[in-house]
């Protein structure tokens, strides 16, 4: 097998993980028989031992690099290195204990075009999670709007939003969280 075959085969092996830690800690611990603190942490010495009874390997050494490694900062390991949590995008309650914060004045939010009616006419509600998800950047929000077909990315007036009164929480670098955006903080081009 040539290095860069050997290469993509590993990198599936990862993505399938990382796949799979989304799931059972946003969506369904229960599934695997895991279970999250009130703040959203597992033990991941109980994930590893809960997906092995599932048919998933994996180790402490996946857990962190994936953690480590994960470009959209989807998860956080405890400073005693003994438990791991998802900072969002959570379909289960959790209150991952995060004050809220000043924005900086554009935030960003990738969707498909398929959306664009709907949310001209409701702004953006959280669907099935507990927050909607902005980025501080368009690449990243279009990366995610195109993973429901073709994207668009929409640009919020996060600095009015706040002014405003309502409340949004920086989980990450590039992520902010918030329960809504109704549609007057929303601008929509005119080609969309």
């Amino acid at each position: 097998m040539h290095w860069f075959e050997y290469g993509i085969i590993a990198m599936e092996k990862y993505i399938k993980k990382s796949k799979f830690l989304c799931w059972v800690l946003r969506h369904e611990p229960d599934k695997i028989g895991l279970s999250l603190d009130p703040h959203g942490w597992a033990h991941i010495s109980e994930l590893i031992e809960a997906a092995r009874d599932r048919g998933v390997n994996l180790t402490r050494e996946e857990i962190y690099e994936i953690t480590e490694t994960d470009a959209k900062g989807r998860y956080q390991i405890s400073a005693d290195l003994e438990r791991i949590r998802a900072l969002y995008g959570h379909s289960v309650p959790v209150d991952l204990g995060v004050e809220p914060a000043e924005p900086p004045k554009i935030l960003y939010h990738g969707t498909a075009r398929k959306y664009l009616g709907s949310i001209a006419k409701h702004g953006l509600g959280p669907g099935r999670r507990q927050f909607v998800h902005l980025s501080s950047d368009a690449e990243s929000a279009s990366s995610v709007g195109g993973r429901h077909g073709r994207a668009v990315v929409l640009e919020i007036d996060a600095g009015r939003l706040h002014a405003d009164g309502h409340e949004l929480f920086q989980i990450s670098r590039d992520t902010w969280l918030t329960r809504a955006v109704p549609a007057e903080y929303i601008r929509f081009e005119p080609d969309t």
